[in-house]
């Protein structure tokens, strides 16, 4: 398993390597995926169920954006999946990655105007294999709305989080290159299903103790949440600036079957499309509740140290929740970039 683990560390990583030469690398990335790849994408995109729709629905308008994109990676993971709600492993082989990608656009891309302006953009992203080692399945998000943010044109009200933190592990130990203690990361692997299917589904709708999300995360947690949410830089902030607000108005948040869940040293990656499904019955973002029910499509990356959670990276796809609400955040940044636009 863990011959496996690395081999697909390394593709992966040579994968992101391709991408990153722009319009150049179509011929060259299908080397590594299979002709029946599966793109779970992030809105506006539409998800594929092919290696050649995915290249020419999202990779090359995607990269024709951009005059050049630079990636900078700050966690590269990878391991076999254990993200049923039963238990028991699922067999499937995943590598999770995640950071920013520098880039300045230079074209419009849907209802984002190019602003000719440095970005910094935040992507997760996991890659499940097949024992072959080619690419099956991707699962990508990338921040929508923190991209809104940096051309002044959010979709949402101003986040009560800080805006724009999404540094590296604090130790700048992201980078899973060498192979890491099986032990350790089965280990790991347990308290991430115990926090996730125990503590995250025992809220019982009312009190936030119910959950004991303090026996999980340290007291100078780091949670460097989506746009629209922004960053918590301690567990109090955690509680107070997400947590609550985000329970208030789902608080019948269930975490199902993920799609992944992994372990690899002291880091825990986790993605699902969707993985947590929810009632919206309270106001959140400035949306009175809607009765809408919804599925959260999401990427998680945890770091822990001596036995707690001290950093977590989080990706919520904003804009697919809201269109599950009926409210169409792209079509408020058409209408405000119009308007911008009528201004200058």
């Amino acid at each position: 398993m863990s011959e496996l683990n690395q081999r697909n560390k390394q593709t992966a990583i040579a994968y992101w390597r391709t991408l990153d030469k722009g319009s150049e690398m179509s011929a060259d990335i299908q080397t590594f995926l299979t002709h029946d790849l599966r793109w779970d994408g992030f809105a506006p995109f539409p998800d594929t169920q092919s290696a050649a729709d995915f290249i020419s629905s999202f990779v090359t308008p995607f990269c024709k954006t951009f005059d050049q994109i630079h990636r900078e990676t700050h966690i590269v993971m990878g391991g076999v999946s254990e993200g049923r709600v039963s238990g028991g492993r699922d067999g499937r082989h995943w590598v999770g990655g995640t950071g920013y990608l520098h880039a300045k656009q230079i074209r419009d891309l849907n209802v984002i105007p190019a602003r000719n302006i440095p970005l910094r953009l935040r992507w997760g992203e996991f890659l499940e294999f097949d024992e072959t080692g080619k690419i099956i399945r991707i699962q990508t998000i990338i921040d929508l709305i923190d991209w809104l943010e940096q051309i002044n044109l959010s979709p949402l009200p101003k986040a009560t989080g800080a805006a724009h933190v999404y540094p590296p592990p604090t130790g700048c130990d992201g980078y899973l290159i060498d192979e890491q203690d099986v032990q350790k990361s089965t280990e790991l692997r347990d308290y991430a299903r115990d926090f996730i299917f125990g503590g995250l589904n025992g809220f019982d709708q009312s009190d936030m103790k119910s959950m004991g999300m303090a026996y999980y995360f340290h007291p100078n947690l780091k949670w460097y949440g989506p746009g629209g949410i922004g960053a918590c830089l301690s567990f109090k902030e955690f509680e107070d600036l997400h947590q609550r607000p985000w329970l208030a108005a789902f608080p019948d948040r269930t975490v199902g079957d993920l799609d992944n869940l992994i372990a690899e040293g002291t880091f825990v990656g986790a993605s699902s499309m969707p993985g947590v499904t929810l009632t919206h019955t309270g106001p959140y973002l400035g949306q009175s509740a809607t009765q809408a029910r919804c599925g959260v499509n999401g990427i998680d990356f945890w770091r822990e140290e001596n036995g707690q959670f001290v950093e977590n990276w989080v990706f919520v796809d904003m804009v697919h929740l809201f269109d599950q609400m009926g409210i169409d955040l792209l079509e408020r940044v058409n209408h405000m970039a119009g308007h911008k636009a009528r201004a200058n």
